[in-house]
This record gives C-alpha cells, sequence and structure tokens, in this order.
C-alpha cells in the first residue's frame, strides 16, 4: 500500500508562510505529474499547483507570483511553497502523485490532506 505523506500544514497570519511537502512511502520507478489540489468549505476541490516530469509548472491564477512547486524524483516527494497567504486560501490541501511505484501500479496517488488555515 502505497502512502503519500503530508505536513507543513497549520494557522498562520494573512501575509504568512508555510511550505507544505508530500513524501511517498515508497520510491517510484516512474513518475509523471505531480501536483496541490485544495478543497475549501463548502467549494469543489480545485487544482493549485502542477509540475511535469519535465519540470514545467502550472498555477490556479488565484496563486500565480505567491505559490511554488516543486519536487525531488530521488524523494518521492513534492513541495508547496505558499508566501503571502490570504484567507481566502484557507482549505484542506491534498497532494497527487501519478506514477509506478515499486511494488505497486500506475495511477494516481493522493494523501490524506493537511489543513490550512489563514487568519485576517
Amino acid at each position: 500500500q502505497v502512502q503519500l505523506v503530508e505536513s507543513g500544514g497549520g494557522l498562520v497570519q494573512a501575509g504568512g508562510s508555510l511550505r507544505l511537502s508530500c513524501a511517498a512511502s515508497r520510491r517510484f520507478f516512474i513518475i509523471n505529474n505531480m501536483g496541490w489540489y485544495r478543497q475549501g468549505a463548502g467549494r469543489q476541490r480545485e487544482l493549485v499547483a502542477a509540475i511535469t516530469s519535465g519540470g514545467s509548472t502550472t498555477y490556479v491564477d488565484s496563486v500565480k507570483g505567491r505559490f511554488t512547486i516543486s519536487r525531488d524524483n530521488a524523494k518521492a516527494t513534492v513541495y508547496l511553497q505558499m508566501n503571502s497567504l490570504k484567507p481566502e486560501d484557507t482549505a484542506v490541501y491534498y497532494c497527487s502523485i501519478d506514477g509506478l511505484p515499486m511494488g505497486g501500479v500506475s495511477r494516481d496517488y493522493w494523501g490524506q490532506g493537511t489543513q490550512v488555515t489563514v487568519s485576517s
């Protein structure tokens, strides 16, 4: 059973920063896209940022210039640096890794979610 373990969430004041990490419990033979999603109260889950195997990144418009996604393939870990946080960034953040883990099958794997709360 491959698990993605997220860390780094918490409570921060508006304007502050947090760094989310998401590490897989196993190494991967192949990692394609990695990403971060979020779901606020009463809202649908949305893609926040994604990074391809080649390092290309995409961001939802609301976080451009404030958030940075990065990855470490050897550690099967994806990061999300969040700066200049706003109350509207408050949500549960989920990571996703699309790939083939050792002893596993090729598919999307998801973390359990980590709460980010930004106070005004």
